[in-house]
């Protein structure tokens, strides 16, 4: 099918879901208007682009009119010249819509729920996990996106054995998806006396956070335990139990296999506010347990390990001694790591990004 008919047949279903938007019917049925509401957004982006596309073909043609059957010099001259300055810009206004084209992830939009777990190599592991959460935030602070630590366990000489933390902002999960998996760090610990390089590792797992209405929860099921904060905040975060324990017997609608979620949240002093955050996390966990069929379909039918989200392949290597980063899903090398650890990651996204649309282009009929 033409670009030009694809785009006619949105601008279609375009009108129809801005017709829907206003039926009280779906105003009243939460989980469909908000439905609709991210697909109105996505067919106004697309339909942009394909107006700017779709101007520039019709322009190309008039010119080419003019230039093919004008007689008056000057009228050829500039229609020759506007002919000059479309054709270049066409294939990349064709690619943009064609990359448009293509079915979105829809978790992109989402908000995210990050854990970083120190893994193989002790305590330089959980430094290493530190010093990733480190770079991420600066990169939050660079993307606007804004960030809060639900949970932490630190490590017996800095870092973390564990954090868990909440990133929100624009596109939150499209932009961060493909740092799931193994990060390994190769350097000199600060533990080590004689000097020799040692290779260690951290997982990262970005996973989209769960509306409330994508997914079933017994709240009658749940047990709850308080429980006094420990940390920063002070007098009041030790007296009052802030705490929040929940534990959760999820069963596996695909094995009947049931499994207990067990979740802490200290992120504020409220306790209200922590079950509220705990509750959010348990939709997340679930909804990612219940949707890791779908992400494995997906890294099935793709020949790169992108966008899998599969958090036990090894993504990154750190070699500290030669100031090199690599990406080992796209063969992806620079040498700039300390501004990569200071947040400069957006390189890599980039390359990861195009590496992606690449293959999806690869694989559709456009």
């Amino acid at each position: 099918m033409d670009i030009l008919e694809r785009i006619d047949g949105l601008e279609a279903k375009f009108h129809e879901v801005s017709l829907l938007l206003t039926d009280p019917a779906v105003i009243a049925d939460q989980a469909r208007y908000v439905r609709l509401n991210r697909e109105y957004h996505d067919l106004e982006r697309v339909l942009e682009a394909a107006g700017r596309y779709r101007k520039a073909v019709h322009a190309l043609e008039d010119a080419r009119q003019v230039f093919f059957n004008e007689t008056d010099a000057e009228l050829k001259e500039m229609a020759r010249a506007e002919i000059d300055e479309l054709e270049p810009q066409l294939p990349k206004l064709e690619e943009e819509v064609k990359l448009m084209l293509l079915p979105q992830d829809p978790e992109d939009g989402k908000n995210v729920v990050m854990e970083i777990r120190g893994g193989t190599g002790g305590d330089e592991a959980a430094l290493f996990a530190g010093d990733l959460f480190r770079m991420y935030t600066k990169y939050f602070e660079l993307k606007g996106f804004k960030y809060s630590v639900s949970s932490f366990s630190e490590g017996a000489v800095g870092g973390y054995k564990e954090i868990i933390f909440n990133v929100t902002g624009q596109n939150v999960y499209g932009t961060l998806k493909y740092e799931s998996g193994v990060h390994r760090v190769q350097r000199v610990p600060v533990t080590e006396t004689q000097g020799r390089v040692h290779t260690s590792a951290a997982t990262v797992a970005v996973l989209p956070e769960a509306d409330e209405f994508e997914v079933h929860i017994n709240e009658g099921e749940i047990r709850w335990d308080y429980f006094r904060s420990g940390g920063a905040g002070g007098q009041n975060v030790n007296k009052v139990e802030s705490g929040v324990r929940l534990r959760y017997n999820w069963k596996n609608p695909n094995t009947g296999e049931v499994q207990e979620i067990l979740i802490e949240c200290t992120e504020t002093r409220d306790q209200p506010k922590n079950k509220e955050r705990a509750l959010a996390r348990l939709r997340t966990q679930i909804y990612d347990k219940e949707h890791q069929k779908y992400i494995d379909d997906i890294a099935a039918r793709r020949k790169t390990m992108v966008s899998t989200g599969d958090r036990s392949a090894k993504i990154r290597t750190y070699n500290y001694p030669q100031g090199r980063i690599t990406d080992h899903r796209i063969g992806y090398t620079i040498y700039n790591l300390a501004a990569f650890m200071d947040g400069d990651i957006q390189g890599v996204i980039d390359a990861l990004t195009v590496a992606e649309n690449a293959e999806r282009l690869k694989e559709s009929e456009l």
